[in-house]
């Protein structure tokens, strides 16, 4: 009997190859990022964008071991003011992202440490490189229509 997938996977169709910047098809890991990335696609205030197309190295910060670190998105967009910007994304679930959570779940403490620990190598690089570095949760992804 062939196991079920725990979250949607697969390979987007880009609908506007022009503002894709990344390196060959965009793979995506859940339905989270295949929402982004159809927002991504879809977005005329959308400029340039990028699936997994940065490696930042970062060190561990359980076993101390050095490993490469990969966003999930980097774009250019224009604000609401007109000012082109650059971010680089990470699309996560709330309960990864947040140092609270830790005092629940042991196993949800060491995501979370991990994740806090890729984090701030990212936020180290994109100060280096002049753009931002954000994490997308479930609550901007899905706001349900409720103004923000």
């Amino acid at each position: 009997m062939a196991r079920r997938q725990k979250y949607a996977q697969g390979t987007y169709t880009i609908k506007h190859p022009q503002k894709y910047v990344g390196k060959g098809k965009p793979r995506y890991r859940s339905g989270w990022e295949l929402t982004f990335m159809i927002f991504c696609d879809n977005n005329d205030k959308v400029l340039q964008w990028a699936s997994e197309a940065i490696v930042i190295p970062y060190i561990h910060p359980i076993t101390g071991k050095r490993k490469n670190y990969i966003p999930d998105f980097f774009i250019v967009y224009q604000d609401k003011t007109g000012k082109t910007k650059a971010e680089m994304i990470e699309i996560k679930p709330k309960a990864q992202s947040i140092i609270e959570e830790k005092r629940t779940n042991p196993k949800t403490a060491i995501t979370v440490a991990i994740n806090h620990a890729k984090w701030k190598y990212a936020q180290a690089y994109c100060k280096t490189q002049g753009i931002a570095f954000r994490v997308v949760t479930e609550d901007d992804l899905f706001y349900n229509g409720r103004s923000r």
